[in-house]
């Protein structure tokens, strides 16, 4: 899965039949910190999106397990929209070893 941004919305008049009424987002893959990496993704919505809003996305044939996308021609759709991220493990920080 992957946390990301909303960014912009891709419009389509013309899909495969079985897209007709699906709405295409585009996502900037973020860190933990909301910090924007250089990937963008296009997701179908399930969930009722909009731009700028923190998501996750699902991708491969995990994509196609929403009521929505089941069995369609989907690679990434949006799951859920983040409330809040609640990180409780710090990383370790390197310890500089001074000889």
């Amino acid at each position: 899965m992957i946390l990301g941004k909303v960014i912009g919305t891709v419009w389509s008049t013309r899909k495969d039949e079985n897209l007709v009424g699906a709405k295409f987002l585009i996502v900037r893959h973020i860190d933990l910190e909301y910090k924007p990496k250089d990937a963008t993704v296009i997701a179908v919505d399930s969930v009722g999106a909009g731009v700028g809003e923190i998501v996750i996305v699902a991708q491969g044939s995990s994509a196609r397990q929403t009521t929505f996308t089941k069995n369609k021609p989907i690679d990434a759709v949006i799951m859920a929209i983040v409330d809040k991220l609640d990180i409780s493990v710090k990383e370790k920080q390197k310890e500089t070893v001074v000889v």
